[in-house]
This record gives C-alpha cells, sequence and structure tokens, in this order.
C-alpha cells in the first residue's frame, strides 16, 4: 500500500510538473527578456523535476518540453523550424528523424544529465546551496550543448542555406548562439534553481 501510494504520488507530481512545462512552453512565461536577448525557461521545471523526483522523471518533463517545441515549430514555423519539427523537413524521412532529436531528443538529455548530476552531488555531499545552482547550469547548457550540436553536426548545410552563408561559417554561428543566448539562459537557470530548488526541497523533505 505504501508503495502505491508513493507511485501515485510520484505520477501526479510529475503530471503537475509537466504542466508546468506546457504552461511555460505556450506563454511568455516561458521567455526571460535580458538586456540582449530572451532567455528561455522552459527547461527549468525540467531541471527542478529531475533534482526532486529523479532522472525518469526528468527525462519524462524533458520529452514533454521536447514535444511542445515540435508542435510550436510546426504550427508557427521560423526560419529553422525544420530543425526541429519532421513536418518541416528539407531532406525527407532522414532530416524528419535528425529533427525529433533535435527537438525532443536533447531534451529528454536535460532530464537525464540534470537527474544523475543531481545524484552525483548528493554521494559527494556538496550542499544543496551550491549542488543546486550548478546542477540548474548543467541542465541548461546540455540543452543548449546538445541543440546547437547537434544541429551542427547533423544539418550545417541546411543552417547555412537557411542563414545564407558559407557551411564553413556554421560553426561561428553556433558558437555565438551558445555565448550569447546559451550562457545567460544557464545563469538564469543556475539562479532560479537555487531559489526555487531549495524552497521545494523543503517540501520534499
Amino acid at each position: 500500500m505504501n508503495k502505491k501510494k508513493k507511485d501515485t504520488r510520484w505520477l501526479t507530481s510529475v503530471a503537475l510538473m509537466a504542466a508546468i512545462v506546457i504552461l511555460l512552453a505556450n506563454t511568455p512565461l516561458g521567455m526571460i527578456q535580458l538586456p540582449i536577448i530572451k532567455a528561455t525557461t522552459v527547461h527549468i521545471p525540467v531541471i527542478l523535476g529531475a533534482v526532486l523526483l529523479g532522472p525518469m522523471a526528468g527525462a519524462i518533463l524533458g520529452g514533454v518540453f521536447g514535444i511542445c517545441s515540435l508542435i510550436s515549430n510546426t504550427m508557427a514555423p521560423t526560419l529553422l523550424s525544420f530543425a526541429f519539427s519532421p513536418f518541416m523537413s528539407t531532406t525527407g524521412l532522414l532530416g524528419a528523424v535528425k529533427a525529433i532529436w533535435i527537438s525532443v531528443g536533447c531534451r529528454i538529455l536535460i532530464g537525464v544529465v540534470s537527474g544523475w548530476f543531481w545524484i552525483l552531488m548528493k554521494k559527494v555531499k556538496v550542499n544543496s546551496i551550491i549542488a543546486l545552482p550548478v546542477t540548474g547550469f548543467i541542465g541548461a547548457m546540455t540543452n543548449t550543448v546538445c541543440v546547437m550540436g547537434s544541429i551542427y553536426f547533423l544539418l550545417a548545410r541546411e543552417y547555412a542555406a537557411a542563414k545564407s552563408v558559407a557551411v564553413d561559417a556554421v560553426w561561428g554561428l553556433v558558437m555565438g548562439t551558445v555565448t550569447a543566448s546559451g550562457i545567460p539562459e544557464a545563469i538564469a537557470a543556475a539562479v532560479l534553481t537555487g531559489v526555487i530548488g531549495k524552497v521545494m526541497l523543503r517540501f520534499v523533505k
């Protein structure tokens, strides 16, 4: 009976966090206006869910994030939607598989990496005041590095065509995105994960 209650509580918690992911993914609340760029916050409940509920929950929440991204890029396509929606693929079935990996697979990794990194932090007895922000930073950078890295290695030619630049220039564009967008997002994730996570851990305990 206790195990059943625990499983029900886990599923309910995952469902609640998934609802928050969907809310952020479909409203302006999912973006923080920084001085130069807008930083996404959708991955933050994925990271928090992985910390509070484990890597499996993180993977599920990351999958929800990815599906939201896939739907968004399908329903409201942009210049780079071919990299996130299989229905916008410019290279057929192979391109569709690549898009699913980038939009969903990379986001699943956010939860997996964050969850296991948090477990590692606990095992080496790192104080949560330090472990939470670091986990937030790592989780956010997992998103940026996996997505942009996959675009570079899997869709460099298509990315270059979309941006109207030479293929040789793609690496510079990718690194520019990581620096200008990825790092500020990771810093924002570190701060929010540290603050929100500290409060939520008290309730879990």
